[in-house]
C-alpha cells in the first residue's frame, strides 16, 4: 500500500503516473474520443429529426416508417448514452469517483458506439430502400455492418495489444 502523501512511493509501474494521474490522464483521452463521437450522433440525429415534417414523408410505407422510427430511436439512445460520461462527472464531481467515472464512461461509450453503428446502419437501410428497393437496401445494410465490425472491432483487435 502506498502513501498519499509520498507521490514517489504512490506511483505506479504505469510509467510513473499515480492511480489519480492515470484516471485524470484517461478521463481526458474518453472526452477527446467522445467528442468525435457526440459531435456525429447528434448531427445525425438532428437530421433523422427533420424527417418526419417534410413533404414526402406521408408517401413513406409501413417498413420505411419503422425503419425510421428505429433509427431515430437508436440515434437518439446513442446520443444520450455518449453524452452520459458528462452526466456522471458532473454528478460526482469532488467526491473522488473519477476512476468509477472512467469505466463507467468506457460502458457508455461502448454501447453508444453500438447504438450509433445501428442508427448508421439504419439510415443505409432506409435511404437505400426508398432509392432504390428492398434488396439493395438489405445488402447496403449488410455491408455497412460489415464496414463498422471491420474498423471499429477487427481492425483494433489486429492492431495489437493497447497499453492503459
Amino acid at each position: 500500500m502506498t502513501s498519499q502523501s509520498d507521490p514517489v512511493s504512490a506511483a505506479t509501474s504505469t510509467g510513473g503516473e499515480t492511480e489519480k494521474e492515470r484516471a485524470t490522464r484517461r478521463w481526458n483521452e474518453m472526452l477527446q474520443e467522445l467528442r468525435v463521437a457526440q459531435t456525429g450522433v447528434q448531427v445525425l440525429t438532428g437530421f433523422l429529426l427533420t424527417v418526419p415534417f417534410t413533404q414526402r414523408f406521408p408517401d413513406l410505407g409501413a417498413t420505411d416508417q419503422t425503419a425510421l422510427l428505429f433509427t431515430i430511436s437508436t440515434s437518439i439512445l446513442a446520443a444520450g448514452l455518449l453524452i452520459a460520461p458528462v452526466a456522471f462527472h458532473r454528478v460526482l464531481f469532488g467526491k473522488s469517483e473519477k476512476e468509477w467515472v472512467v469505466q463507467a464512461a468506457n460502458v457508455a461509450a461502448r454501447v453508444g458506439l453500438t447504438m450509433l453503428g445501428l442508427t448508421m446502419t439504419g439510415v443505409m437501410f432506409l435511404v437505400f430502400h426508398v432509392v432504390v428497393g428492398t434488396t439493395a437496401a438489405v445488402v447496403a445494410s449488410l455491408v455497412t455492418v460489415a464496414m463498422l465490425v471491420a474498423l471499429w472491432l477487427a481492425v483494433p483487435w489486429v492492431g495489437g495489444e493497447v497499453d492503459d
